[in-house]
């Protein structure tokens, strides 16, 4: 499994220790960058020389919200090919019909119990480090 680089699009501060403690316990490095909110993940992939490999995102976020920056990532001709997941505690259907008619990856709820959400963590950087992603 290959390294990633890991953005990671979330404004609660226990989501962020608790992604960052579960990559941080792997046997590969994986480099996440943070963002708080969709303005601030945006200004981050302005650099696109230095572009994620693959997006984890919440929904529910001050300032730009999720679904509204998956519109403008997937409107974007380099950005767009940047596979997203969403880690949310939404169960919304309209929610989740609307991110997969964007294009997301994924959508992840984020399980109650820690070992669950260590699982589905585990599985998905697992599943993203051996797929084959579009390089610029």
């Amino acid at each position: 499994m290959k390294s990633l680089n890991i953005l990671l699009v979330e404004d609660d501060m226990i989501e962020l220790m608790k992604f960052n403690r579960v990559v941080g316990g792997l046997d590969v490095i994986h480099n996440i960058i943070e963002a708080n909110n969709g303005e601030e993940a945006l200004n981050k992939l302005e650099d696109k020389a230095n572009l994620p490999d693959v997006i984890f995102l919440d929904l529910n976020m001050p300032k730009v919200n999720g679904i509204e920056f998956l519109k403008i990532l997937k409107n974007d001709d380099v950005l767009k090919y940047i596979p997203a997941v969403i880690l949310t505690t939404s169960s919304n259907e309209r929610d989740l019909v609307e991110c997969y008619k964007i294009g997301i990856a994924g959508y992840i709820m984020k399980p109650l119990k820690y070992e669950d959400y260590v699982t589905k963590i585990e599985s998905l950087l697992l599943y993203w480090g051996i797929n084959e992603l579009k390089k610029n």
